[in-house]
């Protein structure tokens, strides 16, 4: 038996999961909630960008 609608969990919005992508010699960040970084040729810079958009999920 199932409880009652009230009683279940509710997740208000799916967690922010980014990871990098490589593509020739540009990198980019992607979350899973639809988000990309622009291409950027440094590495560094699209860990940024990825760092950036997760501070701005959490608020």
């Amino acid at each position: 038996m199932l409880a009652p609608a009230s009683t279940l969990p509710v997740t208000l919005a799916p967690p922010h999961s980014i990871s990098t992508i490589e593509r020739g010699s540009f990198c980019l960040a992607r979350c899973t909630c639809g988000w990309s970084g622009p291409a950027r040729r440094s590495r560094d810079r699209a860990r940024t960008d990825a760092a950036e958009h997760a501070a701005a999920a959490d608020r």
